[in-house]
């Protein structure tokens, strides 16, 4: 009887080994695909050929994309904007969450003010209010409007809220005892605390300001304020009316694919956040989990 629960454990291994794998193969082939795809020439990208491996090797889409300085522009500007949004966002969520996690007997408006949020977060004003509003501003044309235009996301204040009311109370109590004020429980105890939440929010709140690329397509009127995404966006492969290449110019035109430009466009985009999120995985799941429990 021992035995045939020693095999049938065994089997059930075997058989979640082999299923995990093949999802984590579902996961990582369409990203090898891609590299592949842009790291082939222009015959194999554009009939499809390529499967497992580039076919007829070279770098001619990365080139095109990174042989100028629009692009170091419009990447720094985005660098930029993850690492100066990233830090607004988190200090203004994490002041919107903590008041929100009290009662409505410690925090009176705080009945009033969770309804405008979820409200806030199932409907908005729309793209021509929003847009009027950051003209209003000053800040079109502007980086900071890349910054401020959507640096407030509800879901990741209701889910720092959500962990803020799960920590003990006490421990705010023996600050207060000790003498410590609201400023200094928040900063220096309840932040502390709330490290995989916070690091959680953290991965949401870089990778949508590193994706984003609609708020500079709208906000921007010049491609030198572009972030990356939305310069990626624009690039195409084109001759350009009223300019005359060189022979030279018509070959590197001639031989460079769409479709490898395309995937090598994907690849570059994905490339910082996947060095990223390796030092926030572990975060992950407990922040999720912990943070999205009513408390």
């Amino acid at each position: 009887m021992v035995e045939t629960k020693t095999v049938g454990s065994r089997v059930f291994k075997v058989i979640n080994y082999i299923i995990l794998t093949i999802l984590a193969l579902s996961c990582l082939y369409p990203l090898w695909y891609e590299l592949c795809v842009s790291l082939s020439d222009k015959l194999a990208a554009d009939g499809g050929l390529v499967t497992l491996y580039p076919i007829g090797l070279n770098f001619k889409s990365y080139e095109l994309i990174m042989g100028d300085g629009a692009f170091w522009n419009s990447f720094m500007i985005s660098v930029g904007r993850v690492v100066i949004g990233t830090l607004w966002t988190m200090v203004v969520i994490i002041m919107m969450a903590y008041p929100l996690s009290k009662s409505s007997r410690e925090y009176k408006p705080r009945t009033i003010l969770m309804w405008i949020l979820v409200f806030c977060m199932l409907f908005n004003g729309g793209t021509i209010p929003w847009f009027i509003t950051v003209k209003q501003y000053g800040l079109l044309d502007n980086f900071w409007a890349l910054v401020f235009a959507g640096s407030v996301p509800v879901f990741n204040v209701l889910l720092l809220m959500n962990f803020f009311r799960n920590l003990p109370a006490d421990i705010e109590e023996a600050a207060l005892v000790d003498g410590a004020g609201p400023w200094r429980i928040l900063w220096q105890i309840i932040v502390p605390c709330s490290v995989p939440v916070i690091a959680t929010v953290i991965l949401f709140t870089s990778v949508g300001y590193w994706n984003e690329y609609f708020q500079g397509l709208v906000l921007m009127n010049k491609e030198t304020n572009y972030p990356l995404q939305t310069y990626i966006r624009q690039i195409t492969v084109q001759i350009p009316v009223g300019v005359t290449l060189t022979t030279e110019q018509y070959q590197q035109l001639a031989q460079n694919s769409n479709k490898a430009l395309e995937a090598a466009k994907v690849f570059i985009a994905m490339i910082p956040m996947l060095i990223v999120y390796p030092f926030l995985q572990k975060y992950f799941v407990s922040g999720i989990t912990l943070g999205a429990v009513k408390g």
